[in-house]
């Protein structure tokens, strides 16, 4: 009998230290970094902050958009998301290469973007190539510059938007500005290769690309400017 009254006092004791009619609260089970699976939540923690909420751009190309995702296959897109761009702000996400996705979860991330913005397919035969097969010849592609790209950056890339300033050239790679020329970046007005006064061929994209790169100065001497690399 003095155990059956010992219990209903340990249990009107513990009662009585709750608040009436609230109920004891089953905590959650923490979910490790690696096991998340959720598209919106692995692309929102890891990729939206530079290319958009919603893939559409932010501080960087939009690699939701149609002409994006019409030039960069699967591979392309799990690859950059792999190793990163070297010498540029996009760091390497997989953990074989020092960051925090596993192989699952970027699998999970390419094929989401393409679900959710993308159409599946090759790209069209008169679209720019993601890659460049040739070199390019900067002189012409100072013309091509100065036909369809001054009227927002100036006639020598270095007003408005100057996106021949040495100082912007040093923060991303060639194949950058080749992406941002074939696909423009629509929430900063910039059109891609179809909206100028005429579509760009592959080499006018190539030739552009050739010239600004011509714009970049060489590490030894933005060493010697490091307040502005001029």
């Amino acid at each position: 009998m003095k155990y059956i009254v010992l219990i209903l006092a340990i249990m009107l004791g513990d009662s009585s230290c709750r608040p009436s009619g609230q109920r004891s609260v089953v905590e959650a089970p923490v979910i490790r970094p690696s096991e998340v699976t959720d598209f919106r939540v692995l692309y929102g923690q890891n990729c939206s902050g530079c290319h958009g909420a919603n893939g559409q751009g932010a501080l960087t190309v939009g690699i939701g958009t149609p002409a994006y995702l019409a030039i960069a296959d699967d591979s392309t897109i799990r690859r950059v998301i792999e190793k990163g761009r070297t010498g540029t702000p996009m760091q390497a996400f997989a953990q074989k290469a020092g960051g925090m996705l596993t192989d699952a979860q970027i699998e999970i991330i390419v094929h989401g973007i393409r679900k959710s913005w993308g159409k599946a397919g090759p790209p069209a035969t008169d679209e720019p190539r993601y890659l460049g097969s040739q070199p390019g010849d900067a002189e012409r592609g100072y013309k091509v510059f100065a036909t369809v790209c001054s009227s927002c950056h100036g006639p020598d890339g270095r007003r408005g938007r100057a996106i021949a300033d040495s100082s912007y050239l040093a923060l991303v790679s060639d194949q950058h500005l080749r992406t941002v020329t074939i696909t423009g970046m629509p929430h900063l007005g910039m059109p891609d290769w179809r909206t100028h006064p005429k579509p760009l061929s592959d080499g006018d994209v190539t030739d552009v690309v050739a010239w600004l790169a011509a714009q970049r100065l060489p590490f030894s001497t933005q060493l010697k400017h490091p307040g502005g690399f001029e």
